[in-house]
């Protein structure tokens, strides 16, 4: 699992072997099946957490159950929920496995020394986390003034490795629609 880890590091940042090694020594490995929680909303979060294997899933439940995602990871992407481990404040998000996954989970305080000690890693997560927030604002302008089905088109451009791993359902309520406009939607983009 950690090789998976160690490659994406090689393609981003170069390390000495101290320093590879430092990395390693914080890491914890964790295995996830299908429907189990990473976190549960109520919890605090605590990790740093790369997906090493596999995809999962953010979300909160309104008060009439109706599910709404905030996002997806897959390999090679990182996951949490920067609110609550930032501020210590119970999470008001799920987050969980849509397929067996593996994932690597850092503390936040080992996380945070390692970024310090090495300052080529901390720049690399620190170009993650503006990369994030950019895509955060993207979605949010697209949220607001795209049509449903203008975001289906932009999701699987953008996202075509989750298309085919990803119900239909999970789509829907990323994209802030009924499964039925998407059903309506994917017809209609079929026909074109």
């Amino acid at each position: 699992m950690y090789d998976v880890f160690q490659q994406y590091l090689n393609n981003k940042i170069t390390l000495t072997d101290e320093e590879a090694f430092q990395i390693r020594q914080c890491a914890l490995f964790k295995k996830i099946r299908k429907r189990q929680y990473l976190l549960q909303e109520g919890d605090v979060w605590r990790y740093d957490a790369f997906i090493a294997r596999g995809c999962i899933r953010s979300y909160s439940i309104d008060e009439n159950g109706v599910e709404h995602v905030i996002g997806f990871g897959i390999e090679n992407w990182w996951i949490g929920d920067r609110e609550s481990l930032l501020s210590g404040q119970p999470s008001r998000f799920n987050i969980d496995a849509v397929e067996d996954s593996e994932v690597i989970l850092f503390t936040h305080t080992k996380f945070e020394e390692l970024c310090a000690s090495i300052p080529v890693f901390g720049h690399m997560i620190n170009q993650i986390l503006q990369r994030s927030f950019i895509a955060s604002q993207n979605r949010i302008q697209a949220a607001l003034s795209n049509t449903a089905e203008e975001k289906y088109l932009a999701f699987i451009e953008k996202y075509s490795a989750f298309v085919n791993r990803l119900p239909l359902s999970m789509i829907a309520s990323y994209l802030g629609i009924t499964p039925e406009t998407l059903s309506r939607i994917r017809k209609t983009v079929g026909r074109k």
